[in-house]
């Protein structure tokens, strides 16, 4: 897909305007969606979207706008739109447009030729094969809720006046299943996914034996007596934690005050066992990508060691506004709204423990699987109180599932308790982490 001569068609207009500086972003894509129910085809969607945005500067105000139509005329009402913002704008000096780069970080994984090659048959037969091994993982799953395949093929240029012109392209596949398991009047629900920037990459009988674990596992969960116990966390609610405290290390939030961590670095805010990066190079991470949504090469981040804080996350503009350098973290929501500060695959470093040895450590605990209602934690003071279900654990064995769990507590008091990090790292979408086993926790039962 050539992006290039849209960007030249948006140039051409901005000649003899009057303007300081400007940004040109392109962004292109084909996207495949299919469903399946009963052995056959519920929903097959395809969306070509191609779109073009634009930030403006003028004097010290920024303005943005953006247009799906790339005919002349549309252009110009872009480019219009943006000087008109420009000119309301309140002036601000650290408007900024990132530099250009001596170069970009290699990732030939990012985009698989097979991908857009493979006959859709195939991705069709790929769905419907999932939903039927779902349905044989178990006598007691009894259906599936959801099954789907989804693709992308991508494609993203940014270019400014700086003389930056940052351009890649990308693939993506993903599988996910929800199957419900029933049992004496019992029935349970579970899900799981797989991501791949190659097509090969997914192990659909692994997505479909850990949609088939979850949903049989939790049948005929008991209640459990309140205590204060070891807890692990499985990867999922461990990468779920991470999510919440993920927007503690952006700039902007540090910078206004919307932040556990600001004002902190060099201090052990986390147990020495725990280590962070965000690393916008990861092979095979959704965030990944040789440029970030400014077109500053990505990087990879260490933001905790040993528990120790080093720093957080940087865009153009808040690299410049606090004296600090991009990180390569500006990420765009698509093209219909500028960059802003985020992170791409922000993680804890996994350990060497397997699961047994991290329940090996539990005398009378739990591992909690599922929790609900972590976006209700408070991202600023890290106080949570959420729903939870999983498993008692006794003498390092796990007894029977349970379920009607509470988990309260704070989220830096509960990292600077983990005594074990287990080597399961796992990601759920920009956040990613190992199982973690924490040496006391409130669970709060019956």
């Amino acid at each position: 897909m050539d992006l290039t001569r849209h960007a030249d068609a948006v140039e051409r207009l901005l000649k003899g305007r009057g303007i300081d500086g400007y940004e040109i972003a392109v962004a292109g894509s084909r996207d495949l969606a299919i469903e399946v129910k009963q052995g056959k085809v519920d929903a097959f969607r395809v969306a070509e979207p191609l779109g073009v945005s634009l930030r403006l500067l003028v004097g010290q105000g920024m303005g943005f706008s953006y247009s799906t139509a790339l005919d002349d005329a549309s252009l110009e009402g872009m480019v219009e739109g943006a000087l008109v913002a420009a000119r309301v704008q309140t002036p601000d000096e650290h408007f900024t447009f990132a530099e250009a780069a001596a170069s970009y970080p290699d990732t030939p994984w990012l985009y698989d030729p097979a991908l857009p090659a493979a006959d859709e048959s195939l991705k069709v037969a790929r769905a419907l094969e999932l939903e039927r091994l779902v349905l044989a993982v178990d006598p007691r799953v009894k259906r599936v809720r959801k099954c789907s395949y989804g693709e992308c093929v991508y494609h993203s240029l940014v270019r400014n006046s700086l003389g930056l012109e940052a351009a890649y392209s990308g693939t993506y596949n993903t599988c996910s299943v929800s199957a419900v398991a029933e049992a004496d009047g019992d029935a349970q629900t579970g899900w799981d996914y797989a991501f791949s920037p190659a097509f090969a990459g997914i192990d659909l009988e692994t997505v479909a034996a850990g949609a088939g674990r979850k949903a049989t596992g939790l049948l005929g969960a008991r209640t459990l007596a309140t205590m204060r116990c070891p807890a692990v966390l499985d990867n999922r609610v461990a990468a779920d934690l991470v999510d919440v405290l993920s927007g503690s290390f952006l700039a902007e939030n540090v910078h206004k005050g919307k932040s556990l961590l600001a004002g902190r670095v060099g201090e052990r805010l986390f147990s020495d066992v725990v280590s962070m990066r965000d690393n916008g190079l990861l092979p095979g991470g959704m965030g990944s990508a040789p440029s970030d949504g400014e077109g500053v090469p990505q990087r990879d981040t260490a933001l905790v060691t040993k528990g120790v804080l080093q720093g957080y996350l940087y865009d153009s503009y808040w690299g410049r506004r606090l004296g600090a350098r991009s990180t390569g973290n500006a990420v765009r929501g698509g093209i219909k709204s500028p960059p802003r500060a985020g992170a791409h695959n922000l993680h804890i470093e996994p350990g060497t423990a397997d699961l047994a040895q991290l329940l090996a450590g539990v005398r009378k605990g739990v591992l909690i699987t599922e929790v609900m209602g972590m976006h209700t934690a408070n991202p600023i003071s890290g106080d949570f109180s959420v729903g939870a279900a999983g498993f008692y654990v006794e003498e390092g064995e796990v007894r029977y599932p349970v379920k009607g769990l509470a988990l309260a507590g704070n989220l830096l008091d509960m990292f600077g308790r983990v005594d074990q990090v287990g080597s399961d790292l796992r990601f759920f979408g920009s956040a990613g982490s190992p199982s973690l086993r924490i040496a006391e926790l409130d669970v709060s039962g019956t």
